[in-house]
């Protein structure tokens, strides 16, 4: 049963059914980008555009604050064979280290002594530490 106001959609032409499927896919388009764009405006109310990863005015991305400094971390270990490499005990232990507790060492027998404190602290003034 159909309602009175429609039109017989079995007694219409192919180029009649057609053009009104253009221009329902028009009408449909301009409400799908109107109900974007008020979801947008709601979003934006929401999240407020200089919180971090927010956009800026062309809906750019923005970037994210820097991270946090924290105060430098003297190194515990160092490696003897090469004395720029050091550790600070902190975070993953690194390759050299790894390989050699594997071989039999001990983890004492890499901890840094003043003196070595002292050239590490020099080292690491004329280079950043590898720690890897």
């Amino acid at each position: 049963m159909q309602k009175p106001d429609l039109p017989d959609l079995d007694a219409m032409s192919f180029d009649e059914l057609w053009a009104m499927h253009e221009e329902l896919t028009k009408i449909l388009s301009e409400r799908l980008l109107g109900e974007k764009r008020e979801l947008e405006k709601r979003l934006a109310q929401l999240i407020p555009a200089d919180a971090p990863g927010g956009e800026d005015r062309r809906g750019r991305p923005q970037k994210r604050p820097s991270r946090r400094k924290y105060p430098q971390v003297l190194p515990k270990y160092i490696n003897p064979l090469v004395p720029s490499e050091t550790w600070s005990g902190r975070g993953k232990r690194p390759r050299w280290l790894t390989l050699a507790l594997k071989q039999g060492h001990r983890l004492d027998d890499f901890e840094v002594k003043d003196s070595d404190a002292d050239q590490s602290r020099k080292n690491q003034e004329e280079d950043p530490p590898r720690e890897g």
